[in-house]
C-alpha cells in the first residue's frame, strides 16, 4: 500500500499576503521524500459558474490564474471545477496505484481541502490534514476556524 500527497488549488488566484509562504513550505515537503506519490488539484472556473454569478469570484478563470505556483514536475494534476477533489478520476487514481493513505495540503483550509477531506472520510479513505501545509487566503482565523471543525468530523487523530 502506498502513501499520496495530494496538493490542492495551490494557484496564482489563491496566493496573497496571507498564503505566498506555503508554496516554499509544501516544495519542502515534495523534497522530504515521505511519500510514495504526489498529486496537485487545479480549480477551473468559467464565466457561467456559480462561483462568478453567485459568490462574484473571478479567480482561475485565465490561464495565468489557473498556473499552479510551484513546477508540478511529471505529478498528476486533477482538474476540477467544485470543491471537493473526490471525482471518479481521483478515485480511480487511488485504487490503481493501491493508496492506502493520503496525506492533504494547499488551499483554502476553509473551503477546497475542507471538503476533500470530509469527502474523502465519508468515502471511508484514510485521509490527514497537514495543517501547517495549509492555509486560507482569508487569514489564520479562518484557517484555524477550519482545522477545529476537521479534527470533530474527520477525527483530532487525521489532524497532522
Amino acid at each position: 500500500m502506498k502513501s499520496l500527497l495530494l496538493i490542492v488549488d495551490l494557484q496564482k488566484s489563491f496566493v496573497n499576503d496571507k498564503t505566498r509562504k506555503l508554496s516554499i513550505k509544501i516544495e519542502q515537503l515534495i523534497e522530504s521524500d515521505k511519500f510514495d506519490l504526489i498529486a496537485f488539484t487545479r480549480f477551473i472556473n468559467s464565466e457561467e459558474s456559480l462561483w462568478v454569478n453567485k459568490l462574484n469570484f473571478k479567480g482561475c478563470l485565465t490561464e495565468e490564474e489557473k498556473q499552479i505556483v510551484i513546477d508540478t514536475k511529471d505529478y498528476k494534476v486533477f482538474d476540477k471545477s467544485i470543491y471537493t477533489a473526490l471525482n471518479k478520476e481521483l478515485r480511480e487514481y487511488i485504487k490503481e496505484n493501491n493508496i492506502d493513505k493520503i496525506y492533504l495540503c494547499g488551499l483554502d483550509t476553509n473551503a477546497c481541502v475542507f471538503k476533500t477531506a470530509v469527502d474523502l472520510f465519508e468515502n471511508n479513505y484514510n485521509v490527514y490534514v497537514l495543517q501547517d501545509y495549509c492555509m486560507s487566503n482569508n487569514g489564520i482565523k479562518y484557517h484555524k476556524f477550519a482545522i477545529d471543525n476537521l479534527k470533530i468530523l474527520i477525527g483530532k487523530d487525521s489532524i497532522l
